[in-house]
């Protein structure tokens, strides 16, 4: 299972028991959006390979406020 935790600077990972950070920056340019407007899905895509997506996607811009 993967844990995805937001605040406005970028989302702490835990992924199979490994902790990382992916910048706001990062997660930007990967997706190709202003970080408010990419979604939980959208992260958790780049983090795992074929992810079960569950439920309706939330903007992070939504999640942190």
């Amino acid at each position: 299972m993967t844990t995805l935790s937001f605040d406005e600077q970028g989302v702490d990972v835990v992924y199979e028991g490994t902790e990382f950070r992916l910048e706001k920056v990062l997660i930007e340019e990967a997706v190709g959006k202003q970080y408010p407007d990419v979604t939980d899905h959208e992260v958790l895509q780049m983090v795992e390979k074929d992810p079960t997506l569950g439920g309706e996607p939330r903007r992070i811009g939504d999640i942190i406020h």
